[in-house]
Order: C-alpha cells, then structure tokens, then sequence
C-alpha cells in the first residue's frame, strides 16, 4: 500500500498572489490566501471543475469538462533567481508568472513528485498535481515592463516553472507560513528512462 511519508522538507512561503478571472496572467500579490475546495475565490483558475485545455489535448477534446487539478500555481524562489539570472535581469516578479504561491526551501521544486503533498500551520493541503510547463504568456506579461526581455522568458524557464497544484483539504495561507512536504512511499516508475 502506497502511503504519504513525510520529509524533512519545509517550504517557507514568501509571496502569494491571485489572478482575476479574465485574459491577463498578471497576479495581484495578497497577504493571505483564503483557499476553498473550488481554489481562490474570483480566480482566473477557481473551480472544482475546468474546461480542458493543451496539457491533455491527447485525452479531451478542447473544453471538455474535466476536473481543476491546477487551482494554483506554485513556483520556487530558487527557481525565480536562476532564470532571472539566466535571462538577464536582477529579479522575475511573481505576478508577471501568474503565481499563486512563491515557496523557498525545497531543493529542485519543479520536479517535487505528483501527488505530493504541501500541509500548512492550519491543516490547509495542497495536492501537487505536475509540472508546469513553460509558455509564452509570462513572457508577454514581463516584455510589458522590460522590453526585450519577453521572449527570453521561455528558454529560460525549462525544468524551472514551478508546479500546479489543487486544494486536497481548504484553510488559509499567509507569507512567513510554512509548509511541510509529504512524498508517495512508492518507488520511481520504470516503465521509460
């Protein structure tokens, strides 16, 4: 049986954001996260449930309603630092990435395991869904306030995006929070190298 085995991991939270619902990525940054079932209230990605999009065009037809496993998008602090690096610029602001959480602690945080767990003071636990995947739409929100710098933002993203995650159990997140990290028992899939 495959159970949640808890690591010596914790994140510190160090930015929190929401996205309203609209054709903008662009976060506002908040102090606390009230988070529901359904993710953020007034989200551009609240809902229990979503229309599906290019991350499974090979299972669904486009908006095909499917379940929301990306309420949020985390991203690592770490992570943030090197593509600024990588791109040139001192710093990556949260907001141009459309981010919910900005976590620093853990070690290679794009490739935490699915499935994992990150549980909060108040109980509060988000389901780390995948990777996600680098795209263009950070890139036009950052060429917004640093010209040229836009479509650098892709390459300098890969294995580097942070993650989506859902709400498993709602609670409220707050900067300074710290989150515990809970991995799958399990070993690592063989089935491709």
């Amino acid at each position: 049986m495959a159970v949640l085995r808890a690591t010596t991991y914790e994140a510190e939270i160090t930015w929190l954001g929401m996205v309203p619902a609209g054709d903008s990525i662009r976060a506002k940054e908040r102090e606390t996260l009230d988070l529901g079932f359904h993710g953020i209230t007034g989200e551009r990605h609240e809902g229990e449930n979503r229309p599906s999009c290019v991350r499974v065009k090979n299972l669904y037809a486009r908006d095909t309603e499917i379940r929301n496993v990306r309420q949020l998008t985390i991203l690592s602090e770490e992570e943030l630092a090197l593509i600024a690096a990588e791109m040139g610029l001192d710093a990556i602001d949260p907001r141009h990435l459309g981010a919910s959480v900005v976590v620093r602690g853990i070690p290679d945080f794009t490739f935490v395991p699915p499935s994992s767990r990150l549980q909060g003071p108040d109980g509060v636990t988000l389901t780390i869904d995948m990777e996600n995947q680098p795209c263009v739409l950070p890139g036009r929100e950052i060429e917004q306030d640093h010209s040229g710098y836009g479509p650098k933002f892709k390459p300098a993203a890969v294995d580097r995006r942070g993650i989506t995650a859902w709400v498993e159990r709602p609670g409220q997140l707050k900067r300074g929070d710290r989150l515990r990290l809970f991995v799958p028992a399990q070993r690592a899939w063989a089935g491709e190298s």
